[in-house]
């Protein structure tokens, strides 16, 4: 199983903006071949001190039968039209690609 964490940062006053945009995508990509999870979360305050928040930020966690299964992902019509709606609204992206440790 392959773990994603996508960090995207959003430009400033867009973050419900690209939530909607990301939101009307989810059912097109549970649907896909291997995908276990596809969730955008955002930063929740707790006090805890170790914490850091970024209000500009959505970070969309992920699990994944394979890693083929993401790359077909990445490629899928569905995902082309999704970055195309929000490449003026994303400043950033940052991924991350785990397996469990073993």
């Amino acid at each position: 199983m392959i773990n994603v964490i996508a960090s995207i940062r959003v430009k400033e006053g867009r973050r419900a903006e690209f939530l909607d945009i990301f939101k009307a995508n989810i059912a097109n990509v549970l649907q896909e071949k291997g995908c276990l999870e596809y969730v955008p979360t955002i930063d929740v305050p707790t006090g805890l001190s170790p914490q850091a928040l970024n209000e500009h930020v959505v970070t969309i966690i992920e699990k994944w039968q394979s890693l083929e299964d993401l790359r077909a992902h990445l490629a899928a019509p569905h995902m082309l039209a999704y970055r195309t709606a929000v490449k003026d609204i994303v400043a950033d992206v940052s991924l991350k690609v785990l397996a469990a440790a073993e």
